[in-house]
């Protein structure tokens, strides 16, 4: 049975890198991640539930965060809990005008 699944990449459109939007970003923990720790690519479903299509397919799983809007879907979904979001203030990278932080 020949079967075709749909694939999509990040890419800016017209809202632009929406990963401006985030206040907490996904972090993933590979020694936690199932697809990382059998070495092939094993469950996915952080990949497969992404609205975005941020995350890519591999061992572990890597998160394209100029397009991640922070939404945390990946991190309930992932039934190991090697998804965990971070505030961004965390990373000293969110900072709204004015200098006040997020």
């Amino acid at each position: 049975m020949n079967q075709k699944i749909s694939m999509s990449r990040p890419s800016v459109g017209e809202a632009g890198r929406t990963g401006d939007w985030r206040s907490s970003r996904p972090v993933m923990r590979a020694e936690l991640c199932l697809a990382a720790k059998a070495g092939k690519v094993t469950c996915q479903l952080c990949w497969l539930y992404c609205p975005d299509a941020c995350i890519t397919q591999g061992m572990p799983p890597e998160i394209e965060l100029e397009y991640c809007k922070g939404c945390g879907i990946c991190a309930e979904e992932c039934p190991a809990h090697a998804i965990e979001m971070v505030p961004e203030r965390a990373h000293g990278v969110c900072e709204m005008p004015g200098g006040a932080a997020r």
